[in-house]
């Protein structure tokens, strides 16, 4: 547990936006911590930051223009177990807080949450080491009798996530109905399953979730 009456926290703010980081000082300031504030604002610059200072509080975005941040959220938590990750973002949360938090984050918090909110999530995240917002805590009790909260994945049978991954890989309808000799029609009926599957409406999505899961 870090307190404020301890040495001063040190804080990573990572947004590929300085208004948002801007924001997020006025937060701590009004907040009263004892802290010392770090910015990044893409992969590179988190890592740097990361691998020079002691950082005890890392605060990041879910997406930057490099991608989603769960391969670097695995990444500090693998290398440096003992760093708090809040996850702060705009995207939503009962779709994506779980697959963030499975990747090592402490919290999840929507950037459209009020300014008391924001500033108890970084407390909790300071004094308990995680936070869990009521529509984190509904999803992880959910998440107990349906593991596929976690993997979407999971919901495809196993021919629809094999023809999954090709369409990840680049092949098209025709490609695929070689491969696995059957009509392009039936690879065309197995993509519509897989999109409904995955509440998905393209293959940019798919591919992401492939990225994410896979």
């Amino acid at each position: 547990m870090i307190t404020k009456d301890c040495n001063p926290i040190f804080i990573m703010l990572a947004d590929d936006h300085t208004l948002i980081r801007q924001g997020m000082i006025f937060i701590l300031d009004a907040a009263g911590l004892n802290y010392k504030a770090f910015h990044a604002s893409n992969f590179e610059q988190i890592r740097d930051c990361i691998n020079s200072h002691h950082i005890h509080i890392a605060i990041i975005d879910a997406h930057f223009p490099e991608g989603n941040s769960l391969q670097i959220v695995s990444e500090i938590k693998e290398k440096n177990p003992h760093i708090k990750i809040l996850i702060f973002s705009g995207i939503d949360e009962n779709i994506h807080a779980l697959k963030y938090l499975n990747a090592g984050a402490n919290g999840f918090l929507s950037k459209l949450s009020e300014e008391e909110e924001i500033q108890q999530a970084i407390l909790d995240i300071i004094n308990k080491g995680e936070y869990i917002s009521p529509a984190t805590q509904t999803l992880l009790m959910n998440s107990l009798n349906n593991r596929n909260l976690v993997n979407p994945l999971l919901y495809l049978t196993e021919r629809e996530l094999e023809v999954a991954r090709m369409y990840s890989a680049g092949l098209g309808n025709l490609e695929i109905a070689n491969m696995l000799d059957v009509k392009q029609n039936t690879i065309s009926t197995i993509k519509k399953r897989i999109f409904k599957k995955l509440n998905i409406e393209n293959i940019v999505a798919l591919i992401e979730l492939i990225k994410n899961h896979s």
